[in-house]
């Protein structure tokens, strides 16, 4: 199965950048239970103002990074949705029957378990889509420890279930976590929406107009109680796909692949460092049990797991589609709990259920995540590397 240079340059930058969040995350948490914790807090409690006549944004550093960097990581993922909707995995539906049920089961079935963890609650089962997301930088991460052995056909449903997933996650947190709305924001946000459109139908392929006014749009949203980073997303939507000219590339190609680095290697980890460290001091094992944190790990380890190997397998079972190639069930069980790796999806929509709840309810949620993350990873893995047989490489084919 050929693969195309475009996507083997994202596989590659998302498989490193998962290993760069895996460190800043260790470091967060080192940080947070040292005698060097202050300097941490000092750090994400720096306050940051921006103003312009009488528009003034002031929020602590940890908000900027969680509202406005991360509007940049949403934008990269409405470029790659657009893009494989029009032209890449998206686009087939034959080939995205299988993703799109694995996606929706293992959104589901998270989702129902932490419920059921937390149904007495009403405030915890405010966070019943934490354990629905799965980050696919950190589950390419850990695929990429396992060399060749990988089909690129695995790679690439994977790819596509977080793909789907992400979508669905923009969904959730757009329909379910808004807070009370500001109608003139949201008209100013409309008109923006307008604008973009019409510049998308006049043809435009320069960034500059479309930064200009994502940037009214991005305010505008932030002011008005759905969250900053939807912005990200309805500005990518816009984005055109077609080239200036014969022989260049798209404005949306030539993004997609700039941001990529910067969003990996800088914007990511640097939103890992921000949300992962929590102190344990005082924690003991019994707080694993509590619903929150059980209920999230819980959905992340089983819930991901059955909720997409029950669907796939019924989608095959009754002829809808097949397995992807060189792919059998027990390397698609490997898969379906490394898709319990929840980690920078999972944190950013605990720090929305959460907002305003207390610390107690935010570490709960950091123990839950980063316990049931590390779990899927490190199974997700054992079981790959036992079901995966080793690949002969070109080098080792002429050696010998």
């Amino acid at each position: 199965m050929a693969l195309s240079k475009a996507l083997r340059d994202f596989l590659a930058l998302e498989s490193a950048g998962g290993i760069v969040l895996a460190f800043a995350a260790a470091a967060a948490l080192v940080l947070a239970n040292s005698p060097l914790s202050f300097l941490y807090d000092a750090f994400l409690e720096t306050p940051v103002e921006v103003r312009v006549g009488a528009l003034a944004i002031a929020k602590p550093l940890l908000l900027w990074i969680n509202d406005g960097l991360m509007a940049v990581f949403f934008f990269l993922i409405g470029l790659e949705i657009k893009r494989e909707v029009l032209e890449g995995e998206l686009s087939d539906p034959r080939q995205i029957v299988l993703p799109a049920v694995a996606a929706a089961g293992g959104m589901a079935v998270p989702a129902l378990i932490y419920a059921a963890f937390n149904f007495g609650n009403p405030v915890a089962l405010a966070g019943w889509a934490i354990p629905s997301a799965t980050d696919i930088a950190f589950a390419l991460g850990v695929l990429s420890l396992l060399g060749n052995r990988v089909p690129v056909s695995l790679k690439v449903f994977l790819l596509t279930v977080a793909i789907i997933d992400d979508l669905g996650a923009i969904v959730i947190i757009a329909l379910f976590y808004a807070g009370n709305l500001a109608p003139a924001s949201l008209a100013i946000a409309a008109l923006a929406l307008l604008v973009l459109f019409v510049l998308n139908r006049l043809g435009a392929v320069r960034l500059t107009p479309f930064l200009l006014v994502g940037i009214v749009l991005w305010v505008a949203v932030l002011k008005s109680g759905v969250h900053a980073t939807l912005a990200g997303v309805a500005l990518a939507f816009f984005i055109p796909l077609r080239a200036s000219a014969p022989d260049s590339d798209p404005l949306l190609r030539r993004l997609e692949h700039d941001l990529h680095a910067p969003v990996a290697f800088a914007i990511l980890p640097l939103f890992a460092f921000a949300n992962s460290g929590v102190s344990l001091q005082g924690v003991t094992l019994a707080a694993f049990a509590d619903p929150i944190p059980l209920g999230i790990a819980t959905g992340l380890l089983f819930g991901k797991a059955i909720g997409i190997l029950l669907p796939v397998w019924l989608t095959v079972r009754f002829g809808l589609a097949q397995l992807p190639a060189s792919v059998d069930w027990r390397a698609m069980l490997g898969v379906s709990v490394l898709c319990g790796i929840g980690f920078t999806m999972s944190l950013f929509i605990a720090g929305l259920a959460f907002e305003g709840a207390g610390s107690a309810y935010m570490v709960q949620t950091r123990l839950g995540i980063l316990f049931g993350s590390l779990v899927a990873a490190a199974l997700g893995y054992a079981i790959l590397r036992a079901v995966l047989p080793a690949r002969e490489t070109a080098d080792d084919a002429s050696s010998g």
